[in-house]
């Protein structure tokens, strides 16, 4: 990565081979710009975090960035021109060849890090200790908010080792094919945050007359007996289940409701940290509102944390399918083996089917706000998105919310929604969720601390209540790794019960969506 410098960056270039620079602060027209070998003068403004032609782009010509095609110009470019929406558009194809064909060796950490957890009966660590109220359906919604609403901060002021009670509510469980594909994708998430080590109690509440009935949920997701407390505090029991219809309507079956979570919430309580190895940590890797910084700054800072955290015995969770296409072969290249990489081939086949059907495409996944800090093409934006997996081996692919039981860097399918992938990861087992944002995403996660990570510096003095790291520093001297090691430092910290900004403003109730394929009924 080159750059030229005076007191502070004004551009990047990522790679030799690359044909843009990266403007890192607002650029006039007319201004010159001094590069290693000649200068350029801009034809245009230029905001920050946009690209800028360092040559003559030729129309139909590939336009490189990160030392990879990201697009091919729609006409002919300047050197100094604008390089963006208007001049450049998506033309990727998969790349079928590049399987397994760079697999890293595998890494050990010489250092021992840990962190304080919640080890649990079946040997899963949790980094928080909620107590959950799940709703199977949205009819019960409503009652499951009223439950856990009843449970403020002087309603638990005796349970100092219960984070919260927490409800879980949607928009689905029924008008939908009995065991069909919306059911199963439904009950797999339910059964994820039931199960999920970051829960130490739940209630499961449902209205009575639902397609996706409380029986399937405990059944298909093996819910026979819930496992309160931790591995010094098990008492194995009957799963609490609520009915609204058969317990006699809303009134009686909150008041039941709230009858059983304050006999449960001793039992929650009496869980207590203990020292774990951070190979007890799994990672999930989010970003949303990136900018044109994020895959500069941000993302690769991540992939740092990653790998470290992978060499620690961890795992790291990449998702957002949308947002690999075109960066693709970066991952089946260091695919552990061909059918790794073919699951991963097969489920982008499968996103483009699925987005033929209604008429869109990849390209249409960078937001506005993408666009707007500096963004183009889903190639650029999936480029600079899997930096965030760093560059350890790819160990397994996964569907939407199945458990993560492989150890080291994979992959789990999921649209590039930021609650609906997040809510896929956790709900697969992911017990800390690091966020980069170049935009300013404000994102939380009960029962998962959300770690954002602020792509510049701009942005982190701008939300300082809402960013939880500045890795725009790696554009004012500090390097890559410096800031990755440092953010990897901290997630331990956060792992270990430190409270991260969503956590002290009170997000992350509803953030909750669950992804579901197929027709409403």
């Amino acid at each position: 990565m080159s750059t030229v410098s005076h007191a502070t960056l004004d551009f990047i270039h990522l790679d030799p081979q690359d044909n843009v620079i990266v403007a890192l602060r607002p650029m006039a027209k007319g201004a010159s710009i001094d590069l290693a070998e000649r200068s350029i003068r801009l034809e245009t403004d230029i905001p920050p975090g946009h690209k800028i032609a360092v040559s003559e782009i030729e129309e139909g010509q590939q336009v490189k960035k990160f030392g990879w095609p990201i697009g091919v110009s729609t006409t002919a470019i300047p050197a100094g021109d604008h390089v963006h929406s208007h001049n450049l558009r998506t033309d990727h194809k998969i790349d079928l060849e590049a399987i397994s064909t760079d697999i890293p060796e595998s890494k050990q950490v010489e250092e021992e890090f840990t962190f304080e957890g919640y080890r649990r009966a079946g040997g899963k660590v949790g980094t928080r200790n909620y107590l959950a109220v799940i709703s199977n359906v949205n009819c019960s919604a409503s009652a499951a908010r009223m439950i856990a609403d009843r449970f403020g901060e002087s309603e638990l002021a005796d349970f100092p080792n219960v984070d919260g009670v927490i409800s879980f509510r949607h928009e689905h469980g029924c008008a939908m094919a009995w065991d069909g594909i919306r059911h199963r994708m439904l009950a797999d998430v339910l059964g994820g945050m039931a199960r999920h080590p970051n829960i130490g109690g739940y209630l499961l509440i449902g209205l009575g007359c639902e397609q996706a009935t409380l029986d399937h949920l405990v059944s298909s997701q093996g819910l026979h007996q819930i496992q309160i407390g931790n591995t010094s505090n098990v008492q194995p029991e009957s799963v609490p289940t609520l009915s609204i219809q058969s317990i006699g309507g809303t009134r009686k079956t909150v008041e039941e409701g709230v009858r059983v979570v304050n006999e449960m919430l001793p039992r929650v309580n009496a869980a207590r940290r203990e020292t774990v190895p951070a190979s007890e940590l799994v990672l999930a890797l989010e970003c949303g509102g990136s900018d044109g910084y994020s895959g500069i700054t941000a993302n690769p800072a991540l992939g740092v944390a990653s790998d470290l955290l992978v060499a620690a015995g961890g795992t790291a969770i990449l998702s957002e399918t949308a947002e690999i296409f075109g960066a693709e072969h970066l991952l089946t290249r260091r695919a552990r083996s061909r059918a790794v990489a073919e699951k991963l081939l097969e489920r982008l086949d499968w996103w483009r089917w699925y987005c033929s059907n209604y008429g869109e495409e990849f390209d249409s996944n960078p937001s506005v706000g993408n666009k707007a800090g500096g963004l183009t093409t889903i190639t650029e934006k999936s480029l600079g998105a899997v930096s965030k997996a760093g560059s350890s081996a790819l160990e397994a692919v996964y569907e939407y919310a199945k458990p993560v039981t492989s150890k080291g860097f994979v992959v789990m399918d999921s649209p590039g929604f930021d609650p609906a992938s997040v809510t896929g990861m956790v709900a697969g087992g992911a017990n800390l969720v690091a966020f980069t944002t170049g935009r300013g995403s404000c994102f939380g996660f009960k029962p998962v601390p959300s770690f954002k990570i602020a792509s510049n510096s701009a942005l982190f003095r701008r939300l300082p209540e809402d960013m939880d790291f500045n890795a725009g520093k790696v554009l004012e001297g500090s390097s890559i790794q410096e800031v990755g090691r440092d953010m990897f430092l901290r997630l331990l910290d956060t792992a270990s019960g430190n409270p991260t900004c969503s956590e002290q403003l009170g997000l992350g109730d509803e953030e909750f969506v669950p992804w579901l394929v197929g027709p409403i009924l």
